[in-house]
């Protein structure tokens, strides 16, 4: 069973690497005689405590104390067919991280993907069945529900003042439940990085170990904030180290939407761009030297109503030259819905800019 293959690079999925990062918590208690100790809880609802130094009682330990029980395990069973085209139940893991103390997790959308039953495993030993609240496939991200209450949460943080060489801390299950919990540790290696030309998201990347079934899990700082989601892992020989999360603002984003109308409102100009290399896919040769080549309006759509028709050529957008159907995508992601934007097209000859409002992309059932 595979789940969301990338050339080159492996999706930290349920049967791929899901990792989550623990976070941080326990204040210290100095002790009279020796301020080099601090009082560290044995377990859970145990009233015994272990007297450890401040170089013992590393942000990795408080982090994993204060949010590795807000970790989740999500056991996905799918419908898949077999080598004679009979229906067989097959079984991916992955990891979550509880956002909600009512029971709402976040995931990637392959650890989700293609399920018949979502089976959420939580750290303090109960199951519960989890239900796919939604899931948005361009982004990785993927919220469930379960029926519970006064659960442990993690706190969301803010990807956008992280600081390339802090702690990284992850927090998931590889290799399944068996290894549920399992920590790791590095630091952030790299910010706003791409994977391969169609990502619509920029990746925090590090070098916290990410394994299979760690996907989904949490990446948290040394606060215990959770700053990513892993989702991505490169393997090829002679590369190691090399893992990705989607940062937590875009999570957050993402999350509010798939919570507040189960599915994401992105902005939409309501054309089909062609470049070179699309035209080509589709067996059409494309002759410009700049641009982008309008082959479909929506009808009543953001596009149609500014006046584009189809063989209009897109120059810029907000005064910013367009040249690939991939600079149009996030040139238009970059804005929400009801924004304005300035289009300069070229018609016959002749340059023309308009002012468009864009609306709000229809939800995937009508697209």
């Amino acid at each position: 069973m595979k789940f969301g293959k990338i050339p080159k690079v492996i999706c930290a999925a349920a049967v791929v690497a899901l990792f989550t990062l623990s976070g941080c918590g326990t204040g210290e208690e100095q002790t009279g005689e020796n301020t080099n100790t601090a009082s560290v809880t044995e377990a859970a609802g145990s009233d015994k405590s272990l007297q450890v130094s401040n170089a013992r009682n590393t942000p990795a330990v408080r982090v994993a104390k204060s949010v590795g029980p807000a970790i989740v395990g999500i056991t996905n069973r799918v419908v898949a067919r077999d080598f004679f085209n009979r229906q067989v139940e097959a079984t991916g893991w992955g990891s979550g991280v509880i956002f909600r103390n009512d029971g709402y997790i976040v995931t990637n959308n392959h650890v989700v993907s293609g399920s018949h039953e979502l089976i959420v495993s939580l750290a303090d030993g109960r199951t519960f069945n989890g239900e796919l609240v939604g899931a948005d496939e361009l982004t990785d991200i993927a919220v469930v529900k379960i029926k519970a209450t006064d659960l442990p949460t993690a706190k969301f943080g803010n990807s956008d003042d992280i600081m390339v060489g802090e702690p990284a801390i992850a927090i998931g299950n590889p290799m399944g439940l068996e290894y549920s919990g399992s920590v790791t540790v590095g630091v952030i290696s790299a910010l706003n990085r791409t994977i391969s030309e169609n990502d619509s998201v920029s990746f925090l990347q590090t070098d916290a170990a990410i394994n299979q079934g760690n996907s989904g899990g949490g990446l948290f700082n040394a606060d215990g904030e959770l700053i990513g989601i892993p989702s991505v892992k490169i393997v090829r020989s002679g590369f190691e180290g090399m893992a990705f999360a989607i940062p937590i603002n875009t999570v957050k984003t993402v999350v509010d939407d798939l919570v507040g109308k189960g599915y994401v409102a992105r902005a939409y100009l309501g054309i089909t761009p062609f470049d070179k290399p699309t035209a080509a896919r589709y067996g059409y040769s494309l002759s410009i030297d700049k641009g982008v080549y309008v082959f479909q309006v929506a009808l009543g759509g953001p596009a149609d109503r500014a006046g584009l028709q189809r063989d209009d050529i897109i120059l810029s957008i907000d005064g910013k030259e367009i040249n690939s159907v991939n600079e149009i995508r996030a040139a238009i992601n970059a804005h929400k819905v009801g924004d304005h934007i300035k289009l300069t097209y070229v018609r016959s000859g002749a340059s023309h800019t308009v002012e468009v409002t864009l609306g709000e992309m229809p939800p995937p059932e009508n697209r």
